[in-house]
């Protein structure tokens, strides 16, 4: 959890390409993390990124509600019909 104030770092998505490079190459994460001043934990989460994907089903996606301009006509009717059941789920309570 962070802490009240906390400050966040974000890094340039070069940064973090040459890191990985590196890190694909068998440097350690302690060398690495000394080198280039970014936190030991990092770059070792930006390597179990690179290495289980799997784990990280959502990487690269945008968070938040979709906008209604991004919404398909399938999306609607797909609303529509869970509407509908939710109606009907409610009438027979």
């Amino acid at each position: 959890m962070a802490l009240k104030e906390q400050k966040f770092n974000k890094y340039s998505a070069e940064i973090k390409n040459i890191i990985l490079e590196e890190l694909k190459n068998g440097y350690s994460c302690r060398f690495l993390s000394r080198k280039y001043n970014i936190s030991e934990k990092t770059i070792s989460t930006w390597q179990q990124k690179l290495w289980h994907p799997e784990k990280y089903p959502n990487q690269g996606q945008k968070r938040g509600r979709l906008k209604e301009s991004n919404l398909t006509k399938e999306d609607w009717k797909e609303r529509y019909e869970i509407l509908k059941k939710y109606q009907a789920f409610l009438k027979a309570q």
